[in-house]
């Protein structure tokens, strides 16, 4: 357990840093790929509830933090998407195919209507119509290409445990 919070710590540090360097500053069609929130739903889908809230709360005080935002908003928006992944996680195959497609897909949807929901409570301007018709679907393409390659890199990082019961042939 302490390793998987090691190598969790270090993913998700090494994507946030990648997110706030790199990642932001690409702007295609008011689209930019999201590095962090891809990273944080592979280890939630893959190590459950808890371990992904509080992974979406330690990186997104990172992100937060890097980019001088509003202290907490990313925080709470990836805390919250932490949980229910892990929890959709615990609960479906976490070994099926399109779980980590659905998840980012879903994520994407939420974390962008959180934010523009968090940003009007605040009083901040965010145009709704900026965000969920000309950025949200490039988002959305942008973080599905990323789904497959960090999730094949997070599901070799964190390996299932073993269980202790061995496979049953029959004989015959």
């Amino acid at each position: 357990m302490t390793a998987d919070v090691g190598k969790a710590a270090a993913a998700l540090f090494v994507a946030a840093i990648l997110q706030v360097t790199l990642f932001s500053q690409i702007d295609l069609f008011h689209g930019s790929p999201d590095l962090v929130l891809v990273t944080l739903v592979s280890v939630a889908l893959l190590r459950g509830t808890i371990f992904g809230a509080v992974a979406g709360f330690a990186v997104g005080l990172v992100v937060d933090t890097a980019t001088l935002q509003t202290l907490g908003v990313t925080s709470l928006l990836l805390t919250i998407a932490g949980y229910w992944i892990g929890r959709y996680g615990e609960t479906t195959g976490r070994d099926r195919t399109h779980a980590p497609f659905v998840s980012v897909a879903v994520v994407t949807l939420l974390y962008s209507i959180g934010a523009l929901v968090l940003h009007y409570m605040l009083g901040d301007p965010a145009s709704a119509s900026r965000v969920l018709l000309d950025a949200f679907p490039f988002e959305l393409i942008f973080n599905l290409i990323l789904t497959l390659p960090v999730y094949a890199l997070c599901r070799r990082l964190f390996r299932p445990p073993p269980t202790g019961l061995e496979e049953v042939q029959l004989l015959g």
